[in-house]
């Protein structure tokens, strides 16, 4: 039998998790440590900085995933080379 991966693991992925939200935490509490100067009204609202980072990431990852649709090859693709020769 193959070795599971670690993150095949559901108390793994709980772990990664609470984490996450941790982290996330530590930002939106690190506001509170910081002096902030912003240039847009938006940018004073508490957690601002967290939640535009998270939809940047999220945009990111949708541009990839979308780019990855228009250049995927089939499987095949390089095989039909070396049948030709």
């Amino acid at each position: 039998m193959k070795n599971a991966h670690w993150l095949d693991q559901p108390k793994n992925i709980k772990l990664l998790w609470r984490g996450f939200l941790f982290v996330l935490a530590l930002t939106v509490a690190a506001e509170f440590l910081v002096q902030l100067h912003p240039h847009f009204e938006v940018e004073g609202l508490l957690g601002f900085h967290a939640a535009y980072g998270f939809v940047a990431c999220l945009l990111m990852i949708v541009f990839a995933k979308g780019l990855g649709l228009i250049l995927k090859r089939p499987d095949t693709y390089y095989a039909k080379d070396e049948r030709d020769e």
